[in-house]
């Protein structure tokens, strides 16, 4: 008799273990596709105060928000293999938002930075005799 209520017990507790929502899997299936460059997605880096964007990166990419460090950590591959960083400093009135695209018939290794003419600070050279 005592040997039922055990195993009642023992089988709840294996029928809860692992239980996983859909969307926790679904989220883990699809972070592991676009960190193995096979999602595109486009970047875009945005300055809160004036709403302006300051520029947008489109491709197959890799993303990491380290926070201790209030960074953006990017990268890419390139054609022959070779794999680059991009470091994107983040502040209180700076911001991001990442899209995934799908999977378009896009190279892994090739991807696109605009930056937005108008954040470039003009800069001025005087001559001093």
């Amino acid at each position: 008799m005592r040997k039922i209520p055990l195993f009642i017990a023992l089988m709840a507790v294996l029928m809860l273990t692992g239980c996983e929502s859909q969307a926790d899997k679904v989220s883990y299936n699809l972070s592991q596709q676009a960190d193995n460059f096979n999602v595109v997605r486009q970047l875009t880096v945005i300055n809160c105060i004036e709403g302006d964007v300051l520029f947008q990166m489109t491709g197959k990419m890799s993303i990491t928000a380290d926070i201790a460090d209030n960074q953006l950590e990017v990268i890419v591959e390139d054609q022959d293999g070779r794999y680059k960083k991009h470091f994107i400093g983040l502040s209180d009135n700076v911001t991001y938002v990442l899209e995934d695209l799908g999977e378009n018939d896009v190279s892994n290794y090739k991807y696109t930075l605009n930056y937005n003419p108008k954040m470039w600070i003009p800069v001025e050279v005087q001559t001093i005799d």
